[in-house]
C-alpha cells in the first residue's frame, strides 16, 4: 500500500491510499482522484518521508514534531493571488459542516432560485432547501433580500448521505 500526500491546485492537503505508483498514476490520468475538499482533479503529489516499521520505532516512542515545535522559519510575504492552505483541522470541519447541510436539507436542484422566492414571498412554507444557480441568479435573489449562500460540493458528498 503506498500513501501519498497531495494536494490540489487550490492547496487543499489530503492523503491518498493506492496499492502502487502505477495505480495513482493510472487513476490520475483517468481523472480519478480527486480533492476531498473541494472536488478539484488537478492534483500533485507533495513530498513526503518514508514510513519505516523498525522494531526500534515500536518500542521508543519518538517526539511528534508539528510545524511549530520545528525549527524556526523566516516569514516571507506572500502574493495576493497565491491561495493559503486549508489547515487540516479546518478542512475535516467543513466537511462535516457540508455533511450536516446535506443530510437536514432538500435538494431541489435547478429549481432553487424559484423555491427561494415563493418561500421570501410567502407562496410556500419555509424549509431548507439547497440546489444550482447562476452566479448572476445568485447576485439577483441576493438583491431581492433572499439570504442565500454559495456552497461548493465535492462530488463524494453529491451522492448519498451516509
Amino acid at each position: 500500500m503506498k500513501v501519498l500526500n497531495l494536494q490540489c491546485q487550490h492547496q487543499h492537503q489530503f492523503e491518498g491510499w493506492f496499492a502502487s505508483e502505477d495505480d495513482y498514476q493510472s487513476q490520475r490520468a483517468r481523472d480519478l482522484v480527486e480533492c476531498p475538499v473541494c472536488g478539484d482533479n488537478t492534483i500533485q503529489k507533495l513530498l513526503s518521508a518514508p514510513r519505516l516499521n523498525l522494531l526500534t520505532s515500536r518500542l521508543e516512542p519518538q517526539p511528534v514534531h508539528t510545524e511549530s515545535s520545528s525549527a524556526s522559519h523566516e516569514l516571507v510575504p506572500m502574493p495576493e493571488t497565491t491561495p493559503v492552505p486549508m489547515p487540516p483541522e479546518a478542512q475535516v470541519a467543513w466537511l462535516k459542516m457540508v455533511q450536516h447541510v446535506m443530510a437536514n436539507t432538500e435538494d431541489v436542484g435547478q429549481d432553487f432560485a424559484e423555491e427561494a422566492r415563493k418561500m421570501h414571498y410567502g407562496e410556500t412554507e419555509e424549509r431548507n432547501i439547497r440546489g444550482q444557480v447562476s452566479l448572476e441568479e445568485t447576485h439577483s435573489l441576493l438583491e431581492e433580500g433572499i439570504p442565500v449562500m454559495p456552497l461548493p460540493l465535492p462530488a463524494a458528498l453529491k451522492g448519498s448521505v451516509h
